[in-house]
């Protein structure tokens, strides 16, 4: 694409007095950086909308044309440049790296702030006890969806039901009293039980059942994988309550 030409493209998106559609201003975006120059056309009308769509027999907008031929909305838009195109209900990391990632950067604040050093043993426990408050925090966003995951492998939620609801609780009380150092004679007994519990569960649903499920650790609408990550955080909860003993 060497050419003049060959670097023009069409758009047309809904821009409306309630409605700007987003996807539009994406496909925009994205055409600017690949180096476009874009005719943009603004369908301002629900009326205007539905003619273009029967007119192109299409379902959707935004549209893109590039030289004549149509691309298509922004996904399409993105495999034609190359670029990845999240599947539908395709898993994903992502959500547990944003939380540990902050909870790292929280920590390293905190005790930046108290010694006046990055680096401490302190700011080990902060980032532990952080991460159980976001991930608490993300479960409490929808417990009852957090709830239906968590039952498709918890061994003690499956035979008490409400236990499934109790947890984000419980792992938050955990999480924020190891952040204060305060009444750790509940937050150690509260972590060493619901870690043990969930450490035990997803071991013997991943490793022994070998079962491909969802991991209800990030909250009930996550596409993380149940495994390493869901194993991981409860044994930090476990570790956790163990290193806390010390401070009684």
């Amino acid at each position: 694409m060497s050419t003049d030409s060959a670097k023009q493209a069409t758009l047309y998106r809904m821009v409306m007095e309630k409605h700007l559609c987003p996807f539009g201003l994406k496909s925009l975006d994205l055409l600017e950086r690949e180096g476009y120059t874009i005719e943009d056309n603004w369908l301002t009308s629900r009326e205007q909308t539905d003619a273009f769509k029967e007119k192109h027999h299409v379902d959707t907008t935004p549209q893109t044309f590039i030289n004549g031929e149509r691309i298509g909305g922004y996904d399409d838009l993105r495999r034609h440049f190359g670029k990845k195109v999240k599947a539908k209900n395709e898993t994903s990391y992502q959500p547990v790296m944003a939380v540990f990632g902050v909870a790292a950067l929280l920590a390293l604040a905190i005790s930046w702030m108290m010694s006046g050093s990055l680096f401490t043993l302190r700011s080990v426990e902060l980032f532990i006890a952080i991460s159980m408050c976001i991930l608490a925090l993300l479960k409490l966003q929808d417990v009852e969806s957090f709830s239906t995951m968590f039952l498709n492998y918890d061994l003690l939620a499956r035979k008490v039901v409400r236990y499934a609801y109790v947890y984000p609780f419980g792992e938050l009380l955990a999480g924020v009293l190891m952040v204060a150092g305060a009444m750790l004679w509940l937050a150690i007994p509260v972590a060493l039980i619901i870690g043990s519990i969930g450490a035990a569960s997803v071991f013997k649903a991943v490793y022994i059942d070998k079962r491909e499920l969802k991991c209800a650790c990030v909250g009930g609408g996550s596409n993380v994988p149940l495994g390493f990550v869901s194993l991981t955080e409860n044994l930090m909860m476990i570790a956790m309550g163990l290193w806390m003993i010390r401070y009684l």
